[in-house]
């Protein structure tokens, strides 16, 4: 296989990994940012302090994920973007609000902290939304039409509700006591809608495009193929058991909710990478005819090869720092 076939192979790779990397990490502080809405002023110190130390350098893989389509498949990035301008600058204005709000809430004055608050959680519910409609038109292959926009719309409600879930199993696991228990029961009630826009997803996507239905039912693929929505299924289903048991005594288990919504995040995603490629553009523009140039991308993975190893290593590291229960908000 010649540089020029493997090359954008590889790129999608790193692409997609730096994408699902991000919508675990960004995804559980985006969504602490929005539960913020349904806790008491208390509970919003302890919130904001569990994701304190990990929320901006979680963005990092957004960049990451973006830089790479924007240097390796130049062509396939200008027409998502003009495709997706407005939700994309919707996306941006939400996450500006975010930082701003995480830092002038600290230095307000005390009765101007309430509407900090309330922007961060705006930034936050904005960012996702945006994020789970730009999903959904990717998914359809960017069509017009009501249908087409109500399926984004209703994906862009559902990727909210997975971002809470995750938020949520996030909290189970850095809190204790009322907000842990107050995190269970929003856990459970976003696994409904969270199951909704999976089922949504799953049923969609071979119906876009004659070529996905094929890879997906034909034989034998169709049954090496099962496990995904099998495992899926399953993790859900387990996935309610055990908020229906939490917490228990001694803490234990209080870090299977956020493993188990991680783990429903990458099957999902496999399923869509796997019903997509080799289209960057849902039967439109494959990986071979958007990449820049093979001398190009060979320079650029030497980058790649240095920057994204740093960026895994910084990551790892500092969660294994600032692992444990959050504690009480200081800022001395």
């Amino acid at each position: 296989m010649s540089a020029e076939e493997w090359l954008p192979i590889v790129f999608m790779m790193l692409m997609g990994l730096a994408v699902l990397i991000y919508a675990i990490l960004d995804g559980y502080d985006l969504g602490v940012g929005m539960l913020l809405a349904r806790a008491d002023e208390a509970e919003r110190d302890l919130m904001i302090a569990s994701i304190g130390p990990f929320w901006d350098a979680n963005e990092t893989w957004l960049v990451l994920g973006i830089g790479i389509l924007l240097v390796a498949f130049p062509l396939a990035h200008g027409i998502i973007l003009t495709a997706l301008y407005l939700p994309a600058t919707f996306m941006l204005i939400g996450l500006i609000l975010r930082g701003v709000a995480f830092d002038f809430r600290v230095k307000a004055h005390a009765h101007h902290k309430p509407a900090w608050n309330w922007a961060f959680i705006a930034g936050s519910a904005l960012a996702s939304f945006a994020q789970g409609y730009m999903l959904g038109m990717t998914i359809i292959g960017f069509k017009q039409g009501f249908w087409a926009t109500a399926f984004a719309l209703l994906i862009g409600a559902c990727l909210c509700a997975g971002y809470a879930l995750l938020g949520a199993s996030w909290l189970i696991m850095k809190t204790e006591q009322d907000l842990q228990v107050r995190a269970i029961r929003w856990a459970r009630r976003s696994l409904w809608l969270t199951t909704l826009g999976v089922a949504a997803v799953s049923i969609a996507t071979p119906l876009v495009s004659r070529r996905i239905f094929v890879k997906w039912f034909s034989l034998p693929d169709f049954f090496l193929l099962l496990p995904i929505p099998l495992m899926t299924a399953v993790l859900l289903f387990a996935l309610d058991r055990i908020l229906r048991k939490l917490p228990r005594p001694g803490d234990r288990w209080n870090w299977v909710p956020f493993v188990s919504t991680a783990a429903v995040f990458v099957l999902a995603f496999h399923g869509l990478a796997y019903s997509l490629y080799p289209f960057l553009v849902v039967d439109s523009l494959n990986i071979w005819d958007a990449a820049s140039a093979p001398e190009s991308l060979l320079i650029i993975l030497i980058g790649a090869a240095v920057v994204l190893p740093t960026i895994l290593a910084y990551t790892i590291y500092s969660y294994s720092v600032f692992w444990g229960k959050a504690k009480e908000l200081s800022y001395d």
